[in-house]
């Protein structure tokens, strides 16, 4: 576990970042920034790459010997060779920003040999930031938050894409819930490390950009985050992906994973 105040000033560091990049983004007005489709990846537009300049501008400078890994960036496998590591998704929920929504953020995390440490997501249009560092809780606006605690599968909430309630996913069926979607996968995790939501399941392979800051923010929260399958989730891997994503208090998250197929 990395010492208490690299964790801090790491964090105090991403905090900073991510309000530039707020104001950055706020800049640009969604429905008319200039976008265009990344094969096999969805929209991408201006904004995007204009926020992760000024993320790599502010965290590279302040960090030289970390690593980067972003969304929006060249892969360079060197990152693999470095203590800790930058993941980045400038825009986490562009077709939110595209349409004018405010359910979009930046996700930011750093990780130390395959854990994340530190971890912000910051919705500036919205004015929420959820952050934590390792071993210190999990916050919004400064405020300690905290998973639920449902134990029932049956009537809770679940922050899914549709695709996942497909019978093929579920050993008896789809289980009776109320799903509800939000555009950005980080803000999801952050949505179940509020306790405003009682799970987010994701079944399809996904980006450790988009997953490596929910996941620091849900646990430290209390919920339990790892695959889909159950697999832990360790990051800065050289392809950087994880077989989905489940998280939930860890009585409900027991209770899914008995009944994923």
């Amino acid at each position: 576990m990395p010492a208490p105040e690299a964790r801090d000033t790491d964090l105090a560091l991403l905090l900073r970042a991510a309000k530039a990049a707020g104001e950055v983004a706020l800049g640009f007005t969604g429905p008319t920034a200039r976008a265009w489709d990344k094969p096999g990846q969805g929209p991408v537009t201006e904004a995007d790459f204009a926020v992760n300049d000024v993320l790599h501008d502010i965290l590279r400078s302040a960090r030289p010997d970390y690593g980067w890994l972003s969304e929006e960036t060249p892969d360079d496998l060197a990152r693999l060779d470095c203590e800790h590591v930058f993941i980045i998704d400038p825009i986490d929920g562009t077709r939110s920003f595209i349409e004018g929504s405010g359910t979009w953020a930046h996700s930011i995390a750093v990780a130390r040999h395959g854990t994340v440490t530190a971890a912000v997501i910051h919705l500036p249009a919205r004015e929420r930031t959820f952050a934590a560092a390792l071993g210190r809780g999990a916050t919004l606006n400064g405020a300690a938050i905290a998973a639920g605690q449902r134990a029932e599968l049956t009537g809770a909430s679940l922050m899914a894409p549709k695709p996942t309630l497909q019978p093929l996913h579920w050993r008896n069926g789809p289980p009776e819930v109320t799903r509800v979607f939000r555009p950005s996968l980080a803000y999801r995790m952050a949505l179940i490390a509020q306790g405003r939501f009682d799970a987010m399941l994701t079944i399809r392979p996904t980006w450790h950009w988009d997953i490596a800051a929910g996941a620091l923010i849900a646990s430290e929260a209390g919920a339990l985050a790892t695959g889909a399958d159950g697999t832990p989730l360790t990051f800065n891997t050289e392809t950087p992906q994880s077989p989905g994503v489940l998280t939930a208090n860890p009585a409900l998250y027991r209770a899914i994973r008995a009944q994923l197929a």
